[in-house]
Protein backbone atom coordinates (compact mmCIF):
# COMPACT_ATOMS: atom_id res chain seq x y z
CA UNK A 1 0.00 0.00 0.00
CA UNK A 2 1.14 3.47 -0.80
CA UNK A 3 -0.23 6.65 0.43
CA UNK A 4 0.18 10.28 -0.84
CA UNK A 5 -1.02 13.17 0.97
CA UNK A 6 -2.63 15.82 -1.63
CA UNK A 7 -2.95 19.36 -1.03
CA UNK A 8 -4.51 22.05 -2.63
CA UNK A 9 -2.81 25.37 -2.54
CA UNK A 10 -0.69 24.31 -0.01
CA UNK A 11 -3.30 23.35 2.71
CA UNK A 12 -3.84 19.35 3.53
CA UNK A 13 -6.88 18.36 1.03
CA UNK A 14 -6.64 14.49 1.72
CA UNK A 15 -5.24 11.62 0.99
CA UNK A 16 -4.70 9.39 -1.85
CA UNK A 17 -4.07 5.29 -1.41
CA UNK A 18 -3.09 2.74 -3.69
CA UNK A 19 -4.25 -0.08 -1.96
CA UNK A 20 -3.11 -2.27 -4.88
CA UNK A 21 -2.67 -1.97 -8.54
CA UNK A 22 -6.77 -2.15 -9.18
CA UNK A 23 -7.75 -0.45 -5.81
CA UNK A 24 -7.48 3.07 -5.13
CA UNK A 25 -9.05 5.51 -2.54
CA UNK A 26 -9.18 9.65 -2.13
CA UNK A 27 -10.57 10.79 1.21
CA UNK A 28 -10.76 14.01 2.01
CA UNK A 29 -9.07 15.45 4.96
CA UNK A 30 -11.85 15.44 7.76
CA UNK A 31 -11.07 19.39 8.13
CA UNK A 32 -10.90 20.16 5.08
CA UNK A 33 -14.14 18.13 4.49
CA UNK A 34 -15.93 20.25 6.90
CA UNK A 35 -14.75 23.83 6.02
CA UNK A 36 -17.46 24.93 3.02
CA UNK A 37 -15.57 27.57 2.25
CA UNK A 38 -12.93 24.98 0.68
CA UNK A 39 -13.05 24.31 -2.82
CA UNK A 40 -13.09 20.28 -4.33
CA UNK A 41 -9.56 19.13 -5.19
CA UNK A 42 -11.38 19.04 -8.82
CA UNK A 43 -14.26 19.00 -10.38
CA UNK A 44 -14.25 15.10 -10.82
CA UNK A 45 -14.02 14.86 -6.88
CA UNK A 46 -16.49 17.52 -5.62
CA UNK A 47 -16.86 17.62 -1.94
CA UNK A 48 -20.64 15.86 -1.82
CA UNK A 49 -18.89 12.80 -0.57
CA UNK A 50 -15.89 12.45 1.75
CA UNK A 51 -14.01 9.11 0.28
CA UNK A 52 -14.06 8.28 -3.52
CA UNK A 53 -13.14 4.16 -4.53
CA UNK A 54 -11.75 3.37 -8.22
CA UNK A 55 -10.16 0.61 -9.77
CA UNK A 56 -7.77 2.68 -11.66
CA UNK A 57 -5.88 6.25 -10.65
CA UNK A 58 -8.18 8.92 -10.81
CA UNK A 59 -8.46 10.72 -13.96
CA UNK A 60 -7.67 13.99 -12.19
CA UNK A 61 -4.04 12.49 -10.40
CA UNK A 62 -3.39 10.86 -14.00
CA UNK A 63 -3.38 13.83 -15.79
CA UNK A 64 -0.62 15.74 -13.76
CA UNK A 65 1.82 13.73 -15.10
CA UNK A 66 3.77 14.31 -18.09
CA UNK A 67 3.64 12.33 -21.15
CA UNK A 68 5.65 11.03 -24.37
CA UNK A 69 9.53 12.25 -24.02
CA UNK A 70 9.11 13.87 -21.03
CA UNK A 71 7.36 10.94 -18.86
CA UNK A 72 10.06 8.77 -20.17
CA UNK A 73 12.49 10.51 -19.45
CA UNK A 74 11.19 11.42 -15.39
CA UNK A 75 10.93 7.72 -15.09
CA UNK A 76 14.59 7.29 -16.45
CA UNK A 77 15.35 10.43 -14.02
CA UNK A 78 13.72 8.94 -10.68
CA UNK A 79 14.06 5.23 -11.62
CA UNK A 80 9.94 4.62 -11.41
CA UNK A 81 8.41 1.69 -13.78
CA UNK A 82 6.85 3.92 -16.74
CA UNK A 83 3.55 1.92 -16.10
CA UNK A 84 3.43 3.17 -12.52
CA UNK A 85 1.42 6.35 -12.36
CA UNK A 86 0.83 6.10 -8.77
CA UNK A 87 5.08 6.03 -8.13
CA UNK A 88 5.36 9.26 -11.21
CA UNK A 89 3.04 11.08 -9.63
CA UNK A 90 4.73 10.72 -5.97
CA UNK A 91 8.10 11.26 -7.64
CA UNK A 92 7.10 14.59 -9.57
CA UNK A 93 3.81 16.27 -8.31
CA UNK A 94 5.75 17.69 -4.96
CA UNK A 95 6.97 20.98 -5.18
CA UNK A 96 5.94 22.38 -9.27
CA UNK A 97 2.69 20.96 -10.50
CA UNK A 98 0.43 22.91 -13.00
CA UNK A 99 -2.50 24.17 -10.65
CA UNK A 100 -2.90 24.74 -7.17
CA UNK A 101 -2.22 20.47 -6.23
CA UNK A 102 0.71 18.97 -4.91
CA UNK A 103 1.42 15.98 -3.37
CA UNK A 104 3.80 14.11 -0.27
CA UNK A 105 4.24 11.09 -0.01
CA UNK A 106 3.46 9.50 3.34
CA UNK A 107 5.49 6.68 4.97
CA UNK A 108 3.15 3.40 5.75
CA UNK A 109 4.55 1.22 7.82
CA UNK A 110 3.67 -2.27 6.15
CA UNK A 111 2.80 -3.78 9.82
CA UNK A 112 -0.27 -1.79 10.18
Amino acid sequence: MRVLQIYRNGRLAGTLTEEDRRHYVFRYDDDYYKDQGLPSVSLTLPKTRQEYRSEHLFPFFSNILSEGVNRRLQCVQWKVDEEDDFGLLAATAQWDTIGAVTVKPVMVDEYE
